[in-house]
C-alpha cells in the first residue's frame, strides 16, 4: 500500500524526486512509495492512479525546485496537477513535508502563491543539499519514518540482525543445566564447575583425545615413555622406565 506520495514538477525538481523515490523505495519497499512517472503502468489512466495513490498515502512530499515557483500561471491553474495534488492532501489531512531543492532554493513565500496553497509557506520545510545527497536522503528517511512510524523500515531490520563488534552470540545447541559461553582467555580461569558430565571434559590447555587411541612417547619404553591398554583392568599396573632392552621387564 502506498504510504508515500511524491509530489513534482517536471522541469524544476525531478531529478531529485527520482532520486528520493529509489532511496526511499530501498528503505521502505517500492510499494510503500508513489512516483507519478514510475508508478503509473503504461495504458493505466493518468487521473485515476493519481487520486487513488494519492487517497491512499499517509505523506505527501512536494520537491520545490530552484524555479518552482516560477510557474505561476501553471500554480494558478486549477487543472494543474502538481497544485491538484497539493490541495487534495491537504483536504485529506495527509502530512505535507515541502523538499527545498538545492541551496539556491528558498522558502515559499505566500505572495507567490494561489489562496489555495498559501497554508504551504506556513509548513516546516526540509532542505535538501544535492552536494551532499547521502546525508540529504538519509535525513529525509528519518523524517518519513517519524512522520509514518508504521512504514517498514529496512535500517531497523539491519540492526536487529547485525550483532555488535564486541557481542557474544550463542553458537550451543541444546543444553541441559548450565551452560557458560566466552571468548578469548588471558590467563587463569579458576572456579570450573562441571555437573553431571558423561565423557571426557576439558578444561585448560593441551588436546583431548575422545573415543580414539592415542600413543605418545617412546615406544620402546626407554627413558620416559607410557604404557597404553584398553578394556576393563582388575588389579595392579605396575612399569618401570630406564630399565634395559635386554633383561626381562618386571612386574607385568
Amino acid at each position: 500500500m502506498t504510504e508515500v506520495f511524491i509530489n513534482y514538477r517536471t522541469g524544476d525538481g525531478e531529478k531529485t524526486a527520482a532520486l528520493l523515490d529509489q532511496e526511499l523505495s530501498r528503505r521502505f519497499g517500492k510499494k510503500s512509495v508513489f512516483r507519478a512517472s514510475k508508478s503509473i503502468p503504461p495504458s493505466e489512466l493518468y487521473p485515476d492512479n493519481l487520486l487513488t495513490a494519492l487517497r491512499r498515502s499517509s505523506l505527501l512530499l512536494v520537491v520545490v525546485g530552484p524555479a518552482w515557483t516560477s510557474f505561476r500561471s501553471q500554480l494558478h491553474n486549477p487543472k494543474d496537477w502538481v497544485r491538484r495534488e497539493i490541495e487534495l492532501a491537504f483536504s485529506h489531512q495527509l502530512s505535507v513535508l515541502p523538499i527545498l531543492d538545492g541551496r539556491k532554493t528558498d522558502r515559499l513565500s505566500k505572495a507567490d502563491l494561489p489562496p489555495e496553497l498559501a497554508r504551504l509557506a506556513d509548513l516546516q520545510s526540509l532542505p535538501f543539499d544535492t552536494h551532499d545527497t547521502e546525508a540529504g536522503v538519509k535525513r529525509i528517511g528519518d523524517v518519513v519514518a517519524e512522520l509514518v512510524p508504521w512504514l517498514n523500515d529496512s535500517t531497523d531490520q539491519a540492526y536487529e540482525k547485525s550483532p555488535a563488534p564486541d557481542t557474544v552470540t550463542n553458537s550451543i545447541r541444546e543444553v541441559s543445566g548450565t551452560a557458560v559461553q566466552s571468548r578469548e582467555f588471558t590467563g587463569d580461569v579458576g572456579g570450573t564447575v562441571v555437573k553431571g558430565a558423561q565423557g571426557p571434559v576439558h578444561a585448560g590447555n593441551g588436546h583431548i583425545y575422545q573415543n580414539s587411541r592415542h600413543v605418545s612417547g617412546d615406544r620402546q619404553f626407554s627413558g620416559n615413555g607410557m604404557t597404553y591398554f584398553e578394556g576393563d583392568n582388575h588389579g595392579n599396573v605396575q612399569h618401570r622406565f630406564n630399565e634395559s632392552d635386554s633383561g626381562e621387564d618386571e612386574g607385568r
